[in-house]
């Protein structure tokens, strides 16, 4: 199993920053890709950025340009840096990672989840 704990959420007004860091303990030998993904009251939980083990990343089109993901294998952890702030950049968000296994010679992804940080962004 992996365990994911988030920390770094809080309070910050309109066009300010703020870091993001997810710290990963336990079977974490095979994850594969490490992310970030926020929910909204009454919204769907969406993508806001992944990384690859090689560092690789993707974006969600609303973040793009404004937030970056990043990884430090030395610490086992994934940060989230976010600029310029907008109030519905307002969600809790949620560390994730991806592990695979396999089943009679196919390989399936599993996802693990934190318990998630709350990012307020108001005036």
């Amino acid at each position: 199993q992996v365990q994911l704990v988030e920390s770094g959420g809080g309070l910050v007004q309109p066009g300010g920053s703020l870091r993001l860091s997810c710290a990963a303990s336990g079977s974490i030998g095979g994850i594969n890709v490490m992310g970030w993904y926020r929910q909204a009251p009454w919204k769907e939980r969406e993508l806001v950025a992944t990384i690859t083990s090689d560092d690789m990343t993707d974006y969600g089109d609303s973040v793009t340009g404004r937030f970056t993901i990043s990884r430090d294998s030395a610490k086992n952890t994934v940060s989230l840096q976010m600029n310029s702030l907008k109030p519905e950049d307002t969600a809790v968000y949620y560390c994730n990672a991806e592990t695979l296994f396999g089943v009679d010679g196919r390989f399936y992804g599993k996802d693990h989840w934190g318990k998630g940080t709350l990012v307020t962004v108001s005036s």
